[in-house]
């Protein structure tokens, strides 16, 4: 049996621009302007993580499709129409209490769900996670998220080619910029859904752990606000410790960045189909300002902080790449 998927309101062409958060603009250019950066953090994903990875999904995962899960595949084909995706991605349910999902592969993405989050959510509630995590594959996330992934499991016992590169401040980078990429990806499965509720409510199970229907989604967006004007500068100082080494924003501020964009009108102006498109150039304006250079001088201060400039940084990256790419003594003849 073949499904056939309705397209309700499809949004043709839509560039990642229509609805990438401001601070996930400027947390990759900043990225980008790392010397090197892009390089190593394609020779981390060479070194066969991403090919094993896909043999443990197809072996030890569930690959949903038109006769696997098919409600679920029938929600995913929904997400990809709406947001007017060029092709279909692999998606796979693996056993795994953790509530998350992710989209990984710096080839052809795939997308992974946790059995933990499809038992928790309702049916709108994964689509949102689905429609999330293929905002993060349009918005081009996945070469940078699936290298933050590798960073996140290497030990330099385990790979001791990586001892004298300054994964740390690597780590910490791409943290910062995963964070921010967050909140273009909420905007994404909102876009996607056409409820910003739903987005809400998603966060609100997210934290609490519970998908139950006691749950109030009003007073959980007046905790946001009590989060968001707490004036203790002390606490807010203690905060920002706690929040460098997490991967994914606290889930009160995702819900208030979400109400906020609601609010200002782009979404509406983007559901009347007045959005930039893939073949449109990017506006400098937009790509440019204060906070690019914000982002920038805190990536610059990760690196300072595990001992390296960016200049000596790029400098142990390229000795690093050309011993890499030598035979091992053992190797040779």
């Amino acid at each position: 049996m073949t499904l056939e998927t309705p397209i309700r309101h499809r949004l043709v062409n839509i560039s990642p621009k229509a609805y990438e958060h401001p601070a996930d603009r400027a947390a990759t250019a900043a990225l980008k302007a790392i010397p090197y950066l892009d390089v190593v953090v394609r020779r981390l994903i060479e070194f066969n993580y991403e090919r094993a990875y896909r043999q443990v999904l197809l072996g030890n995962s569930v690959k949903i499709g038109e006769n696997q899960l098919p409600d679920l595949y029938h929600n995913y084909l929904d997400v990809l129409d709406v947001l007017d995706m060029p092709e279909r991605y692999d998606l796979y349910v693996q056993q795994t209490p953790a509530v998350n999902a992710m989209a990984i592969g710096a080839g052809k993405p795939i997308i992974v769900l946790n059995s933990g989050l499809v038992n928790m959510l309702d049916e709108r509630q994964t689509k949102t996670v689905i429609a999330h995590e293929v905002g993060h594959i349009l918005s081009d996330h996945v070469l940078y998220r699936t290298a933050l992934i590798i960073l996140l499991q290497l030990s330099s016992v385990a790979l001791p080619i990586f001892v004298g590169l300054p994964l740390l401040a690597i780590r910490l980078a791409l943290l910062e910029w995963f964070r921010a990429a967050e909140l273009s990806c909420d905007r994404a499965a909102t876009l996607a859904v056409r409820d910003p509720q739903v987005t809400a409510r998603v966060m609100m199970n997210l934290a609490g752990g519970t998908n139950s229907e006691k749950l109030n989604l009003d007073a959980f967006i007046e905790q946001a606000k009590e989060y968001e004007n707490w004036n203790d500068g002390y606490d807010k100082a203690q905060r920002f410790f706690v929040e460098i080494g997490a991967t994914h924003p606290f889930p009160v501020w995702r819900v208030q960045e979400i109400l906020k964009w609601v609010q200002s009108g782009d979404y509406d102006r983007i559901l009347r189909g007045e959005y930039p498109k893939r073949n449109e150039a990017p506006n400098p304006a937009r790509e440019a300002g204060d906070a690019v250079n914000f982002y920038g001088e805190r990536f610059n201060e990760a690196f300072k902080s595990a001992g390296e400039s960016a200049q000596s940084m790029a400098s142990k990256m390229g000795d690093w790449l050309r011993k890499a790419g030598e035979p091992r003594e053992d190797n040779k003849n």
